[in-house]
Formats: C-alpha cells, sequence, structure tokens
C-alpha cells in the first residue's frame, strides 16, 4: 500500500522543481555588452558589473574588442548595447539608425609609453604630435594597435595631423591586438607605442614601460554607452540594455566607476552629469 501523503508530496515536489526552473531562468537572463579591452583589461569592469547584475539579477557577457569590432557587432545585432570611446564613430552609428539612447559614461586619458632608454628622447613633453615626430624621424620602434579601435583611431588621426605615412614604414609596427597585448609586445620590444592610462595602470608592473608624454588636451579619451536600435533588431534585450545605461549613468553606477583605483590611482573619471 502507498503512502497516504505520497501523491500530494510528489506534486509538491513538482511544484518546488517548477519554480526553481523559473527561478533559474530568471537567473541566466544575458545582456550582452561589447566594449573596448581598455575597460576590460584595466579591470573596471571586473569590479562594477556585479553589483549591476545582482540587482537587475542579469548575467553580463562582455564581448571586449576594439570600437571598430564592437560597432560592427552592434550593426548586425550580435550584441545588445555598447560602451566604446569615438565620439564621432559612436553619433554616426546612432544617425545611421543602428542605436539609440547614447549618453557619456565616462573618461581617461591616452598616454604615449615607451622604454626607459627613450631612444627618440621624448620623455617629459606634454605635445604628443611633437614626440610622434621625433619618434618617426629617429626611425624608433612604434608598436600600433591595428585593430581598428579607438586608440588606432586616434592614432592614426596624429600620423594624419603631422603628415606622416606611418603605415607600412618599416619603424611602425601594426600588431592587429589589443591593448594589453601590444602594451606586452612593445615592452618585449623596448617600444613606443599609445596607451589608454587604464590598461598601461594595469599592465605597467610586467612591461617595464614609462609614461613619457601625457596631459596634451589631444589624449582626452570620452567612453559612451548606446543600445541597440530595437527597431531595427527586435530580438535584442532592450530592457536590460536600457537598464545598464541607466545604472552607469546613475549615482550609483557613477560612485562605482569613480571608487575604481587600483593601487590607489583613480583611472577613469565620470562625465559631467547630463
Amino acid at each position: 500500500m502507498g503512502h497516504p501523503f505520497s501523491t500530494a508530496y510528489r506534486l509538491a515536489v513538482w511544484i518546488v522543481l517548477f519554480l526553481l526552473c523559473l527561478s533559474s531562468a530568471v537567473e541566466a537572463r544575458d545582456l550582452r555588452l561589447a566594449t573596448t579591452t581598455s575597460t576590460d583589461n584595466s579591470g573596471l569592469l571586473r569590479a562594477i558589473l556585479p553589483a549591476f547584475e545582482r540587482q537587475h539579477k542579469v548575467h553580463v557577457q562582455v564581448v571586449s574588442v576594439g570600437t571598430g569590432k564592437a560597432l560592427k557587432l552592434a550593426e548586425n545585432g550580435d550584441v545588445d548595447v555598447l560602451l566604446v570611446h569615438d565620439r564621432p564613430a559612436e553619433q554616426a552609428f546612432v544617425a545611421a539608425g543602428y542605436g539609440v539612447n547614447r549618453r557619456d559614461v565616462m573618461y581617461n586619458d591616452f598616454v604615449l609609453v615607451g622604454p626607459k632608454s627613450d631612444p627618440a628622447a621624448v620623455r617629459g613633453g606634454g605635445d604628443v604630435l611633437h614626440a610622434l615626430r621625433r619618434i618617426a624621424a629617429s626611425q624608433a620602434r612604434f608598436v600600433s594597435r591595428g585593430d581598428d579601435s579607438g586608440t588606432e583611431r586616434m592614432e592614426r588621426i596624429y600620423w594624419q595631423q603631422l603628415g606622416i605615412s606611418a603605415r607600412g614604414a618599416p619603424w611602425h609596427v601594426s600588431a592587429g591586438l589589443g591593448m594589453g597585448e601590444v602594451l606586452t609586445m612593445a615592452g618585449e620590444m623596448r617600444a613606443y607605442t599609445l596607451a589608454d592610462r587604464a590598461t598601461y595602470a594595469a599592465t605597467q608592473a610586467r612591461t617595464g614601460l614609462d609614461i613619457l608624454v601625457q596631459g596634451d588636451r589631444r589624449l582626452f579619451n570620452p567612453y559612451g554607452v548606446m543600445a541597440v536600435n530595437p527597431a531595427r533588431y527586435p530580438d535584442i534585450n532592450f530592457a536590460d540594455a536600457m537598464a545598464l545605461i541607466d545604472w552607469l549613468t546613475s549615482a550609483a553606477g557613477r560612485s562605482a566607476i569613480s571608487a575604481f583605483r587600483p593601487k590607489g590611482e583613480q583611472l577613469f573619471f565620470v562625465a559631467p552629469d547630463q
């Protein structure tokens, strides 16, 4: 004879299992974020995203690539939200109907780094164009990202302003790699490179490179966030994309960004309140 409560017991078990599965489905909701290697390599996202994920029950899948590749992923509807640093390209992306609700989030700056020996003698300068002209004239090694990132796009602008055809020159190495890898490569080659300050700080101990030029207004590096346009791609996770945008620009998100200070140095500064 079966236990008199066996049917009720089995029903209760099934209800509990169903609720657990339902809870797991909610917990497993994903948000695809395409972002730059600088926000990833610096450790910023690992420091700030868990608070957002806990609050909103979302798992953020970080796709860390150069800005150009991030924009292309978004154009194809392969991600839900973007955090990148190339304001003209971001504005063009929105104007073309691919993105919506762009907001300024934060900024840091680029620095020109190189070996302690400084063969082009640019140490201590505050003019990045003057320093790059000296590097080209001395044919000292320079490692470029070469990956259509926001950093490489800025570097290309500098060479264009100088009227120097760096790409293809024997002293100019196009790596096609992310910022952390390029800094490692520059350290091994005793070469110069342009880097965002945050990634440089995260890798300086192992690369041995020094900051040689900083403080030029041309080195300002703003970051923007935007959602992929749901009118173009209805299947994107627009609700959570907007939740992330709102959180990054809220008091909580801004506080988390400002509090990110590895080794006591603030590496990202929040944009003026919008």
